[in-house]
């Protein structure tokens, strides 16, 4: 049995008329009743009584109808949610993002243009940290992730570069290195600081260290750790200390807190997106394309 004899059945059942329901299907008359026959043959008993014209359901066809209607909308439906899916228009797509880059700029942007674009898909957002992330899109835990630090090279994922970043330094609103109109590293060389853990970021922690000391800033005076941006800037908000963070912090600055320029601190950092390269998600590359368009996203790539 195939779903053919099932919507054969289905039309000369409700058109109980041999010459109408193969008009309707666009199939040769003695080509519909030969399909009914071996549907008839298949199942064991007859679905139609023969009239002088047209032919009638007979009891079993009946009920045989109710259940076919039922079997091919089933069908229907799950090649239109298929097809959906196979469009990028449905599904579930999980994106990675670092928290200090979701609230102002690409990432939240694009996670908003991307839910008014496709409304029907699921978007799972999960914020982790930039190297927890990398793993989770090799084992495909993740489709994609927003990095800091994105590694310039690796054989196994593609990227899109979305922004350049700086850091920048958060200062208690009324400390002494506010006054300062031009700060620079060695002026930070007293100051307390709240610095994030070199297990979170090894590579970004010595690079941090190593433009420290080239600026002056030899032995920097850390009195507690900060796991990450919101961490930092809450002590920082309590006088505890001053604190490294990005540029971006400014958005979510607690108002007790100031955030300065050290004018010798040349820290350029990168914002990229990255996936598998052998991910062929129709709905990653819908997302990718999206943020590909984004006006923030294009001036970054030209410049």
């Amino acid at each position: 049995m195939e779903l053919r004899h099932l919507r054969y059945f289905m039309v000369v059942g409700e058109e109980q008329h041999y010459g109408r329901a193969s008009r309707r299907l666009h199939v040769a008359q003695p080509a519909l009743s030969r399909q009914i026959q071996d549907l008839e043959e298949e199942l064991g008993f007859k679905l139609f009584d023969r009239l002088p014209r047209g032919v009638k359901l007979s009891a079993a066809g009946t009920l045989f109808l109710e259940d076919a209607r039922r079997i091919l909308q089933a069908v229907g439906e799950a090649m239109a949610r298929a097809t959906r899916v196979a469009r990028g228009q449905s599904g579930t797509l999980c994106i990675g993002f670092p928290e200090n880059a979701s609230w102002h700029g690409v990432v939240p942007d694009s996670f908003r243009r991307f839910r008014e674009q496709q409304p029907d898909v699921e978007l799972q957002l999960r914020p982790v940290a930039s190297l927890e992330q990398l793993d989770a899109i090799r084992s495909g835990r993740l489709d994609a992730g927003f990095l800091n630090f994105m590694p310039k090279a690796d054989p196994d994922l593609d990227q899109l570069l979305v922004a350049m970043q700086d850091v920048k330094l958060a200062v208690p609103k009324r400390h002494p290195l506010t006054k300062i109109k031009k700060l620079r590293l060695r002026d930070l060389a007293d100051a307390p600081f709240v610095w994030f853990p070199r297990r979170a970021n090894p590579a970004f922690y010595d690079r941090m260290m190593h433009e420290c000391f080239r600026g002056g800033l030899k032995a920097p005076h850390i009195i507690q750790e900060g796991f990450n941006e919101a961490t930092i800037l809450s002590l920082v908000s309590t006088g505890l200390g001053v604190g490294w963070v990005l540029g971006s912090a400014r958005w979510r600055c607690p108002k007790t807190v100031v955030i300065r320029p050290v004018v010798d601190l040349k820290m350029p950092l990168t914002l990229a997106l990255s996936w598998r390269r052998d991910n062929t998600s129709p709905l990653l590359a819908l997302f990718i394309g999206e943020v590909r368009r984004m006006p923030a996203v294009r001036a970054v790539n030209r410049g």
